[in-house]
């Protein structure tokens, strides 16, 4: 939500696009190296087993006295009586382990804290259509959020722009590697970009204020149908060259965002509130062939389970923010349950550096209203709106998000129950590696909190 006021394109996707699926610096594309690419390197792991703990393994079953083994940074198997020499062995009587969290919808880096307009560096409100930004561009690695993230089990986000323009710019998927110096460092590796667009009151209200479109829900979805035929029509002058017909368009880097939409390359990300908007959006996204990936927000998605569920949208949620602004007025508690038992793909997420911290207590009290209003919830059930549905969302969920042999080791020990106010992570592992434990400062504070430089956690 944050707002804030103060190949048909062969050559356009090695350019922009291809960055998504470097996992290497080294990595090149036949034009020469891909800008912006990931240069994530999973830290030094050692085969590791857990023993004995109850496991929530993502895909929503629950596994009493069960082991999970790491090896390599993956996960090698989930069961029980599992030996493996030379492991580093970790009694988990009493613990409960997950897949590491998954938030869908994220700020943090560019909204850090300190919250001051010197570092809110998120919304690039000069035009309702701002589709050429890249939020990595402005994220700020050494943001305090992300230890705190880590230590409330998060092991990967997804960073938006914020949501005052139609189009606000292209999203981000990060690791949150504590003590990074670059983004780079930061990306996961082959997660695909996304585009965050916006509707309802958010951009009506910024710009309509300044006497410009849109200023209304109509001028919404005009300007979304103006910018996707205008980008439809560079793709068809760039496929045109492509196959030796006519000379490519000059390279745009708005249309080249939309362009990526509509080939698929990129996600949509859409901030939406209500049914009857979110029912437009997916009008929009028939006309020009494209996938929306997840509704953001979607306070009112319990009223178009069935739509969301034919068309393949996940609805990425808060459990009970409401009533804050007219469109948000109509947003029940029981929202994230009733996606869930449609059979669609229901997410909680934070949208929030503090909420971020907690949000194993966010599906908590989801899955408890949703058990009042007479809905069967597991525990395990629930944790899927934290690890496997976001993945989806993002497109990760080949490499993360359950805890299936040969997914990427993100894994989460918890004091308890994860989905009690009283648990805590004791330790969180990222591709097998232990980024926090609890009580055993591995890394140093953020740069700006210690005031010294650090790399990889030493000082320099």
């Amino acid at each position: 939500m944050r707002l804030n006021l103060r190949p048909a394109i062969a050559i356009v996707a090695l350019l922009s696009l291809a960055a998504c699926a470097t996992t290497s610096a080294d990595n090149t594309a036949d034009e020469g190296p891909v800008p912006f690419a990931s240069t994530y390197t999973p830290r030094p792991s050692t085969p590791t087993l857990i023993r004995n703990a109850t496991v929530f393994d993502g895909n929503g079953a629950e596994l009493s006295n069960a082991d999970v083994l790491m090896r390599d940074g993956h996960i090698v198997a989930v069961g029980q009586n599992l030996s493996a020499e030379g492991a580093t062995v970790i009694d988990g009587t009493g613990k409960f382990v997950t897949p590491g969290i998954i938030d869908a919808h994220s700020h943090l880096g560019v909204y850090p804290s300190p919250s001051i307009d010197a570092t809110s560096d998120g919304n690039e409100l000069t035009s309702p259509n701002t589709a050429e930004v890249w939020a990595e561009h402005s994220v700020w690695p050494q943001d305090p959020g992300f230890l705190r993230a880590v230590a409330g089990g998060i092991t990967t986000l997804h960073v938006l722009p914020g949501s005052g323009n139609l189009f606000g710019g292209r999203g981000v998927t990060l690791r949150p590697v504590l003590g990074a110096t670059t983004v780079q460092e930061m990306k996961f590796p082959g997660a695909p970009q996304s585009l965050k667009m916006a509707c309802g009151e958010n951009p009506a209200r910024v710009y309509g204020s300044r006497n410009s479109s849109p200023a209304t829900g109509m001028g919404d979805v005009a300007g979304y149908r103006q910018a996707f035929a205008n980008a439809a029509r560079y793709a068809a002058r760039m496929e045109a060259a492509e196959n030796g017909q006519g000379e490519p368009p000059d390279r745009d880097l708005e249309m080249e965002t939309l362009a990526g939409v509509i080939n698929g390359d990129i996600i949509l990300q859409w901030h939406c509130y209500r049914a009857d908007e979110m029912a437009n959006a997916i009008q929009v996204a028939h006309e020009f062939h494209f996938q929306i990936a997840a509704f953001h927000h979607a306070v009112e998605a319990y009223k178009i389970t069935d739509m969301l569920r034919e068309e393949n949208i996940c609805a990425a949620m808060w459990a009970d923010w409401w009533g804050f602004k007219l469109e948000a007025y109509d947003g029940i508690r029981e929202n994230i349950a009733f996606v869930d038992a449609s059979g669609g793909c229901a997410i909680v997420h934070s949208d929030s550096e503090v909420g971020i911290q907690r949000l194993n207590q966010e599906a908590a009290k989801a899955m408890a209203d949703g058990r009042r209003a007479g809905i069967e919830i597991t525990r395990a059930q629930a944790w899927t709106w934290l690890s496997r549905n976001p993945a989806r969302a993002l497109r990760i969920d080949q490499e993360t998000g359950t805890l299936e042999p040969g997914r990427r080791a993100d894994v989460v020990i918890w004091s308890a129950d994860p989905l009690s106010s009283y648990a805590v992570a004791e330790r969180v592992f990222i591709d097998g590696a232990v980024m926090y434990e609890r009580g055993a400062q591995r890394d140093p504070p953020s740069d700006f909190e210690l005031g010294q430089t650090y790399s990889r956690g030493r000082a320099q």
